[in-house]
């Protein structure tokens, strides 16, 4: 196997996330196929996957035409960095406003920009969560020598032959899940303190929200408390035990000593609630899935399907309800503190977590594993070599006054600041994701393609954050109506297409649905005004494409397909225009920030030739990445984004 074809399968969808690769409705066998290292080993299994490649286009990578895209690209991409390098020497005028807060790096000849507190925290423990990626399933395998589970089938007994798979699966998954729920408790209180007391009461009350309200009740209590949640957790700083205290003695009583003395252990993270507001979705995710299990009351749903149980789709997984007894106490703590997900995810939801638990992924293969993990540490390579050669984030954080630099070096300088936020994201993501597919839990990607490498906003918030994006529309786009088509209002004519009009008021009704979710989105993230704008720009922007995919329908434009790519491209290039701009109000300039750098950038009319070139350059990459996509349809994959 040479390099090349090594690197083609590290960097390929399947070895990202096989529900990448193959429909959410098929089960994931355990045929799944290592044997090539360069194709998609799921695309084309089924007939979805061939109606799929029968409608791509042919291939352009050989024309003319793509030719000279990658001249543009050849010339263009060096060109970009070293744009943004040249700003980043010693010998910059502006160097000195930002060495300051510049690190000791391990490159000769270069410092770091660890200026980003949020990777900085990920980055200075480093070592120990590589400890922890080997040391968790070291245990696990530790404890399964003591608790077997052919040990606990054989005590729980087998009454039929036809019951020992399930009896089994039983047994895995209360070994399993005892292991997470003790693992974890000793991992909150080396993270968090005595606050984990804090966090066992909010799950306390959130279980008893679930269990113990008439069922009507249980989607409103449990968005409402954990709304409330959110907010006093940011506002009351945590619960500080002195603070409670206070409210039922004054000062100098035993009870404020003995609350010092519990604050004064808070654990490596003493502000836990900021990484509380993934346990949120986790809490939601249970009492949900909980509340609809209620109205499969009359019988397993995997049996009235005839589905089996060890290989399910993607899509059972998610939506099939567990069994009723699976909604306990053990399981429900196990799954929302399971360690390996706990800091930032990726989510899974309930069902899923329990269906895993009591029969492994097929998709679990150590070749696919090593893949991964390799890919993972290139990625966190890549940042390390962007952070000590580019000091866009250190550079951000200290200037106001823009002068110093042309159009170019800003537009660069903002562009390379929403990369290495991208990045921010994408390795602690992938981090835990591995940490959690070595412990034999499969979540989804969050991050499928490169920030770089989207035209559309509906797509691209489609596949930032996949597996929050998939948790609210799962948990509340889908319930406030969001997925909801227009129909024909006559029956008489239910076969005819919705009118113009019609598809205009679903658009509508998608955008203010659409606003809510950004809304609640934006206040998940954090509780400022600047994440509010960014939701409301995010929707504000969506409006275009939503306008042009209704003027410029693609069933019009079959027989000019070209030209249709072209008005598509254009198109694109202003949907990436309008997502940088809405990137860098919400996550790293803010609006008066951005005020500035645009100004800088159209200062003069070299600023505005500089921009009409690089919205050339952005044609050109929209080309290439409607390109990219068809070549994924010629395999069987159309991942809509």
């Amino acid at each position: 196997m040479t390099l090349l074809k090594v690197l083609q399968r590290i960097y390929s969808l399947d070895t990202l996330d096989t529900r990448l690769t193959i429909s959410s409705n098929t089960p994931i066998k355990a045929v799944v196929s290592d044997s090539s290292p360069t194709r998609e080993p799921l695309a084309g299994k089924d007939g979805r996957a061939q109606d799929i490649a029968a409608s791509a286009q042919p291939s352009k990578w050989n024309t003319l035409e793509f030719y000279f895209y990658g001249l543009v690209f050849l010339t263009m991409v060096p060109l970009m960095f070293k744009t943004v390098m040249d700003v980043s020497k010693e010998s910059f005028p502006t160097y000195p406003n930002y060495s300051r807060i510049l690190s000791p790096g391990w490159v000769p000849g270069r410092k770091v920009d660890n200026s980003d507190a949020q990777y900085a925290s990920f980055r200075n423990n480093i070592p120990f969560l590589l400890i922890l990626l080997v040391a968790h399933p070291i245990l696990r395998r530790i404890y399964n020598l003591f608790h077997s589970v052919d040990k606990q089938r054989s005590q729980n007994g087998s009454k039929l032959a036809a019951a020992n798979v399930a009896a089994t699966a039983d047994a895995r998954l209360r070994q399993r899940t005892v292991f997470d729920f003790v693992f974890s408790i000793l991992f909150l209180i080396f993270l968090h303190g005595f606050s984990i007391v804090k966090i066992f009461g909010i799950l306390y009350i959130n279980y008893k929200i679930a269990k113990g309200l008439p069922r009507p009740y249980v989607p409103m209590a449990t968005w409402s408390f954990n709304l409330v949640v959110m907010f006093a957790n940011e506002l009351c700083n945590g619960y500080p035990f002195v603070n409670v205290a206070r409210l039922f003695v004054s000062d100098g009583s035993a009870l404020i000593a003995w609350a010092q003395f519990l604050d004064s252990y808070k654990g490596l993270i003493p502000r836990w609630q900021i990484l509380f507001k993934f346990t949120i979705l986790r809490l939601i995710s249970f009492n949900m899935d909980y509340y609809w299990s209620l109205y499969n009351l009359s019988g397993s749903a995997i049996e009235k399907k005839q589905l089996d149980p060890s290989s399910l789709s993607e899509r059972d997984r998610v939506s099939v309800p567990a069994e009723p007894a699976s909604y306990n106490a053990l399981n429900y703590a196990a799954y929302v503190l399971y360690s390996p997900l706990y800091l930032s995810g990726p989510i899974i939801t309930f069902n899923d977590y329990i269906s895993q638990q009591r029969y492994p992924s097929p998709a679990l293969t150590v070749k696919r594993i090593l893949m991964y993990g390799i890919r993972f540490f290139l990625t966190l390579l890549c940042m390390e070599l962007v952070l000590h050669y580019i000091y866009a984030v250190a550079i951000s954080k200290t200037t106001s006054d823009w002068s110093a630099y042309t159009p170019g070096q800003l537009s660069m300088l903002g562009y390379f600041n929403l990369h290495i936020i991208w990045l921010k994201l994408l390795i602690p993501w992938r981090f835990f994701r591995l940490w959690s597919l070595v412990d034999g839990i499969d979540p989804p990607e969050n991050m499928v393609r490169c920030m770089s490498n989207n035209y559309s906003a509906l797509a691209f918030w489609r596949s930032w954050h996949r597996s929050y994006n998939r948790w609210i529309v799962r948990y509340l786009y889908i319930p406030i109506g969001g997925g909801n088509r227009p129909r024909p209002t006559n029956k008489t004519f239910s076969n005819q297409q919705p009118s113009f009009f019609d598809s205009l008021m679903s658009r509508a009704r998608g955008i203010y649905n659409q606003l809510i979710v950004f809304t609640f989105v934006a206040v998940w993230h954090d509780i400022n005004l600047r994440l509010l704008m960014w939701g409301w720009l995010v929707t504000l922007f969506v409006l275009p494409e939503v306008i042009g995919s209704l003027l410029f329908p693609a069933s019009k434009w079959r027989s000019r397909p070209t030209a249709y790519r072209i008005i598509c491209g254009i198109g694109g290039v202003r949907n990436v225009l309008l997502m940088i701009t809405a990137n860098l109000v919400g996550f790293a300039l803010g609006l008066d920030g951005l005020k500035g750098l645009v100004a800088g950038i159209f200062d003069s009319w070299m600023g505005i030739v500089f921009t009409l070139g690089a919205c050339g350059v952005l044609f050109v990459g929209v080309q290439v990445m409607f390109e990219t996509r068809e070549s994924e349809k010629r395999k069987g994959i159309d991942l809509n984004y």
